[in-house]
């Protein structure tokens, strides 16, 4: 599968390398920005929270490359095949990550991030907020939305709808979104349809449109739509960080910076051809999923223990890398090896069924009369 105007990889380097940015600057507003604003963590950094405040838009940056992704993945696939990959791309490095961090709380022991084992079977599912327990981790509610939105193309390929109408199913997406986060704000519609957040997924799966498919009208109106949306739906998070941490970007750079995010997704893309995909580049790409998960409690308890020691800007790098370390070693030795292998018993296993339950059929089908 090669891309319009791309390298002969389909992997789009430039993006690893957007991935690992957006993985660094979440990083960076945890550690230095929300831990010591909330309480999380003891030291502040009064000099690098202005700028690492910006830092949450990381998450923005991710959606917008979630949507290319996960549409470029879906271009000619069957669902089942799709849900495998999402599946062995996501739980793998989940379970080991979420497991991690539940022996880090349960041996800290700190009032602060408390967990039990009964948190640690929710979290099992992904989905531990569904069962009335809390995350393991607070960075696990975007993971979930991630899923949300695999399940909607999952169902979407399945009605044969995606790639037929995917400029129409854009557009009523966007319209239902506008008015959810306009007017009625309603939650199971803000959390079924990602609606604080489809314009950032929707940029997504149309830049995958136009770069392989070419510019048309529709799809760059409705570019020019999602990303006027976009710059109302930001003020959901401000109004959540005004209201949990009693300061927030003031709007008017809060546009800025949003216009920033979209700006470094659509230069990405434009370089895409200049990134050659290196075993590094791959590296890097990859490891930023477990960084993910892993960087912020494990990091909020060893930046308490290391600072008093060493210093807390010391204590910011060693723990940072700490965590781009172990992220390399959970992709290197634990993802990359099960990926293959856990696609192609998994799609054995459904082919498995399905042969199955048509053989079922067919020995159960009524026979006509005569």
């Amino acid at each position: 599968m090669q891309m319009v105007g791309n390298t002969n990889s389909s992997r789009l380097a430039s993006l690893d390398l957007l991935r690992l940015i957006a993985a660094l600057a979440v990083v960076c507003f945890h550690y230095l920005y929300r831990g010591p604003i909330a309480g999380d963590v003891n030291a502040g950094y009064p000099v690098a929270a202005p700028f690492a405040i910006y830092g949450y838009l990381g998450v923005s940056l991710f959606f917008l490359i979630s949507g290319f992704v996960i549409t470029w993945s879906a271009e000619g696939r069957k669902w089942q095949d799709f849900a495998v990959a999402r599946f062995v791309r996501l739980y793998p490095g989940f379970l080991l990550c979420m497991t991690l961090t539940f022996v880090v709380l349960s041996i800290a022991n700190n009032p602060r991030f408390p967990t039990n084992f009964s948190t640690y079977v929710a979290n099992l599912s992904m989905f531990a907020r569904a069962f009335g327990r809390p995350s393991m981790d607070g960075v696990y509610w975007s993971i979930m939305l991630e899923i949300v939105f695999y399940g909607w193309v999952a169902a979407l390929i399945f009605a044969g709808a995606f790639q037929r109408w995917k400029l129409a199913i854009v557009a009523i997406w966007l319209v239902i979104s506008a008015g959810n986060e306009l007017f009625f704000g309603n939650t199971a519609i803000r959390i079924l349809l990602i609606t604080s957040y489809a314009p950032f997924f929707a940029v997504g799966i149309l830049a995958q449109q136009v770069v392989t498919k070419g510019r048309s009208p529709a799809a760059l109106i409705l570019l020019v739509a999602a990303f006027l949306l976009s710059c109302q739906t930001i003020t959901f998070n401000q109004g959540w960080m005004q209201e949990h941490y009693g300061t927030a970007i003031p709007y008017p750079a809060l546009v800025v910076a949003n216009g920033f995010v979209f700006g470094t997704f659509a230069g990405a893309l434009l370089i895409r051809s200049l990134v050659a995909p290196s075993k590094t580049v791959l590296m890097l790409g990859g490891l930023t999923y477990p960084l993910y998960l892993l960087h912020q409690y494990i990091g909020y308890i060893s930046l308490n223990a290391l600072a008093p020691l060493i210093g807390k800007n010391a204590a910011f790098f060693v723990v940072l890398l700490a965590v781009l370390l172990a992220s390399f070693l959970i992709w290197r030795f634990v993802e990359t090896p099960l990926r293959k292998p856990l696609i192609r018993g998994l799609t054995s296993a459904i082919d498995h069924i399905a042969s199955a339950g048509a053989a079922y059929a067919r020995r159960n089908r009524p026979v006509a009369r005569t």
